[in-house]
């Protein structure tokens, strides 16, 4: 995948996923996040879509913890 693609796809899921999280709490707005990330650097480093589901569900995990309330 080219890297003009891949931007174009980031910008569009983000854009189209944004405008339903009005109503989302901190931490799932967290989760979101993370997964959207842990995505998007699981592909650039390996490049397969195992890879990038990894990165995803990592991502998410860890988005979530971060925001979780102390």
């Amino acid at each position: 995948m080219s890297i003009s693609k891949l931007i174009f796809t980031a910008v569009l899921l983000s854009s189209v996923g944004l405008s339903g999280c009005a109503g989302w709490s901190h931490q799932e707005k967290g989760t979101a996040a993370g997964a959207v990330i842990g995505g998007v650097a699981g592909n650039l480093l390996c490049g397969g879509v195992l890879c990038t589901g990894a990165g995803a569900a990592v991502g998410g995990v860890l988005g979530h913890e971060v925001t979780k309330k102390k």
